[in-house]
């Protein structure tokens, strides 16, 4: 399974990845996260259980959160270690634009489910969930940072 959203934010890179890294805080600011905890780490290594929802379906994982600051731009990954999604790889890449920078959340996950495994992984988990809960994520963090590029300007 591989599952790719992607969305322009006209708002200064810094406070992009801010909002984006700030897994702790993703409950108070995006309403389909039911909860964010830390379980070891912090700043930019840190092993999270999160939750969410898919409309009224919750869903749950746990996941080591690495943000790689030495390129031109940073990268943040995740290695889901825990719940279904066990394994899946995310990296949150940020491309300049002429007006901000493109967001792009990249999801890749091959369950080792006998037979069906790439079925469900293909049709069910990155398409109904893993695509929708990253949509929502990244449109809600474009609201939030360009409300805050407009009210600094």
């Amino acid at each position: 399974m591989h599952t790719e959203n992607a969305i322009d934010i006209q708002a200064g890179l810094d406070r992009i990845v801010a909002l984006a890294a700030d897994v702790e805080r993703w409950p108070a600011i995006l309403p389909h996260y039911r909860s964010v905890r830390l379980l070891e780490g912090g700043g930019d290594r840190k092993v999270v259980e999160m939750a969410a929802r898919r409309d009224r379906i919750p869903v749950s994982w746990r996941a080591i959160q690495e943000v790689d600051r030495r390129g031109s731009t940073p990268i943040i990954r995740y290695r889901h270690i825990g719940g279904i999604t066990k394994g899946m790889e995310v990296a949150w890449t940020f491309q300049r634009r002429d007006r901000g920078y493109r967001v792009r959340i990249e999801h890749a996950l091959r369950l080792g489910w006998p037979m069906i495994g790439g079925l469900v992984a293909d049709q069910i988990i990155g398409p109904f969930f893993v695509a929708y809960i990253a949509g929502q994520t990244l449109a809600t963090i474009k609201r939030i940072a360009e409300a805050e590029a407009v009210a600094n300007d």
